[in-house]
Parts: C-alpha cells; sequence; structure tokens
C-alpha cells in the first residue's frame, strides 16, 4: 500500500518543528534559565542543552526512519515530563502545557505508524 502524502509531509514539519526546537534550545539557552525547576541538579544551563539535544536526535530519527518508533516514543515521554515539571507549575492548564501534551500525542501518532 502507497504511503499517504499528506500524513508523510505532517511527519516532515513534525520533525522540523522539533528541530527547532532544539536548536532554539541551545540559541537561546540562557533565557531559558527560569524555566528549569530548582529540585533539578547543577546548572540549569546543561538541563537545558540536554533537552535541545534529545530534540535535535528524535528529529533526525523521525527525518532517517532510524529507530523511529522508540524516538517518537521517548519524545512523548520528554514532552509530556517537560509539560509536567516546567508548564504545569500554576496547577492550572496552560497554552504551553497543552501546546506540550499535543505534540507528544503527534510523536505518538507518528511512532504508532506503520
Amino acid at each position: 500500500m502507497k504511503p499517504f502524502l499528506p500524513a508523510k509531509v505532517a511527519e516532515v514539519l513534525f520533525a522540523l518543528i522539533i528541530a527547532y526546537f532544539g536548536y532554539n534550545h541551545f540559541n537561546n539557552a540562557a533565557g531559558m534559565r527560569g524555566a528549569v525547576p530548582d529540585f533539578m541538579p547543577g546548572d540549569p544551563k546543561i538541563w537545558i542543552y540536554v533537552v535541545g539535544a534529545c530534540f535535535i536526535m528524535a528529529a533526525i530519527a523521525i527525518l532517517t526512519e532510524i529507530q523511529k518508533v522508540l524516538a517518537c516514543y521517548l519524545l512523548a515521554a520528554l514532552l509530556l515530563l517537560l509539560g509536567f515539571l516546567v508548564h504545569w507549575r500554576s496547577g492550572h492548564l496552560s497554552t504551553e502545557f497543552l501546546k506540550n501534551t499535543s505534540m507528544a500525542l503527534m510523536a505518538l501518532l507518528i511512532g504508532s505508524k506503520k
């Protein structure tokens, strides 16, 4: 069966968006320092760089289809974890939390696609 072209386009665009978020973590690490929870050990910039690297590696895996399923499931877990640890501090739903949740669900859809 032929792959559905719009689904592949959406997959590629999602990977490019995730790659951009990774680039943004490296480019704007100083501005993101305040988003790292206080209980995280070490320098907040290290955590920002680690998350940025994870985003870029997930995007590469999606684009090259090398370990795509694992990368998508790990990306979904990371996005949900970030949503709860970083964006849901005030105890109510925020747009950033909802953005992370929707992106995690998209990663799960891409990962489960055969």
